[in-house]
């Protein structure tokens, strides 16, 4: 087991830019900003040979009710896990009372701890560690994470005092990337919770608990995931803070990342503009995608119908997507995703032979001829697999620029029904081969003619 390090402090006090510092990324959001991470983040550093897991914590501000309580469980839990705690503290307001209040609950852990006074550029390291000493731990560095100043003296004295391993190679996240997206206050936290069995992600009723992208590996029957948390998608007149951006680009940034697509909406609150946006992206993308209808439970037959209605009336272009119901609260129907998922993946990723395609065309084309263009049939002639995740299908012919929309969508819809494709998109590609007998006409003839002479010319001599 790689050790780990967890960052913890006050609000506000650099942990978020030391870790992405340690783990050479910007994974973790950085902004001038208190309380924006909130939930546990896991990154691997490496010190020459030795790779370590950092992790990143929400700010203590030592409030005990609503969303602050639950970001302090996830310190709490992150303590736990830790076999080194760095405790970050601001030079530049000196030692506080929330310090001495987070020095108490660290003594009580019994777990080694290393003080790092950030934000020291352009002091003195004495004068700079000096208000801190009465905190009583004898670890005590000056750091300036934002300039990476004093940074490599502390991980070498954190790592001196744990047991190492080899590098084993790059952190691989593996398994099935599953992205769980959607508006805020869907039930996104909620469904990852209930996934992994444990209170690992806030859930809190406030749209925006989730602010950042949470990458959480997993194992479950002998199969690895990692599932990933985003911060929830809203209409972009709705986006004031500069940090929600950057949130949202997160969100679409896992979209592309990931192997399924969990697209969660609120049976109650029905579909938005702002769902089929979203859906709009994942189905750019082209990841597999299945909708998740949460907060099912409750629902009368009548309002149940309503909401499906609702779904193939404003989002027609999911039509490949898987639909699952469930109360991500009680947990029902939520154990049924992961084979759902499974099923999907596989798909997306399916193999597919380049004759079976071949003649699935050649069908298709028999039941329902391309059109006409200047008086001539559209030829489609042979197809093969160009790739996965969403499957590519590539079809030769001749007059292929001119197919039409409407009867790609007829061999897309053919396809995936023929192959059982469901829960991913497929994309055609068509390509226009060469005639290899353009422009070879007038030389042929030439041959022709030449050897016509020649003929002539020895039945004359004999004559």
């Amino acid at each position: 087991m790689l050790p780990v390090i967890a960052l913890v402090g006050r609000p506000n006090v650099g942990k978020s830019t030391l870790f992405n510092r340690l783990t050479r990324s910007r994974d973790a959001l950085v902004a001038d900003q208190p309380g924006l991470t909130r939930d546990r983040k896991y990154g691997t550093g490496k010190l020459g040979k030795h790779p370590f897991v950092v992790v990143d914590t929400g700010g203590i501000s030592g409030d005990q009710i609503g969303i602050d309580q639950l970001m302090e469980q996830q310190v709490r839990q992150a303590i736990g896990e830790a076999d080194h705690i760095l405790f970050l503290l601001d030079a530049k307001e000196g030692c506080t009372a929330g310090d001495e209040a987070i020095a108490q609950q660290l003594r009580r852990t019994g777990k080694p701890v290393t003080l790092a006074v950030n934000k020291s550029e352009g002091m003195e390291g004495d004068i700079a560690a000096s208000d801190f000493y009465r905190l009583g731990f004898n670890q005590l560095h000056t750091i300036a994470a934002v300039h990476g100043r004093g940074v490599r003296s502390l991980i070498d004295e954190v790592l001196d005092s744990l047991p190492l391993t080899e590098d084993a190679g790059p952190p691989d996240r593996g398994g099935i990337l599953i992205a769980v997206v959607g508006r805020p206050n869907v039930g996104k936290s909620t469904l990852v919770n209930r996934m992994l069995g444990e209170e690992r992600v806030v859930a809190f009723d406030q749209p925006g608990t989730t602010r950042d992208s949470i990458y959480i590996p997993f194992n479950r029957n002998d199969r690895h995931y990692t599932l990933i948390d985003t911060a929830g998608v809203r209409r972009r007149s709705r986006i004031k803070e500069a940090i929600e951006k950057f949130s949202i680009i997160k969100t679409l940034q896992s979209i592309e990342e990931a192997n399924v697509v969990l697209m969660v909406v609120d049976a109650r609150q029905g579909i938005g503009e702002q769902d089929a946006n979203l859906a709009g992206h994942v189905l750019e993308s082209g990841r597999a995608l299945i909708l998740v209808i949460n907060k099912w439970d409750g629902l009368s037959d009548e309002q149940r119908e309503s909401v499906r209605s609702e779904i193939d009336r404003k989002l027609p272009f999911l039509n490949f997507a898987r639909h699952h119901y469930i109360s991500a609260l009680h947990g029902s129907g939520v154990g049924g995703l992961f084979d759902l998922v499974e099923r999907v993946y596989a798909n997306a990723m399916s193999d597919l032979p380049t004759p079976e395609l071949t003649r699935l065309l050649e069908t298709l084309v028999q039941e329902h001829q391309p059109p006409q263009v200047h008086g001539r049939r559209i030829k489609l002639r042979y197809a093969h697999q160009g790739g996965k995740n969403p499957p590519l299908i590539v079809i030769h012919g001749n007059q292929t620029e001119q197919v039409p929309d409407s009867y790609k969508r007829y061999l897309v819809g053919r396809f995936r029904k023929a192959l059982r494709l469901d829960g991913t998109p497929i994309r055609i590609e068509f390509r226009s081969g060469d005639n290899p007998y353009q422009g070879k006409r007038n030389k042929l003839t030439k041959r022709q003619i030449q050897k016509r002479q020649r003929l002539k010319q020895f039945v004359t001599r004999k004559r």
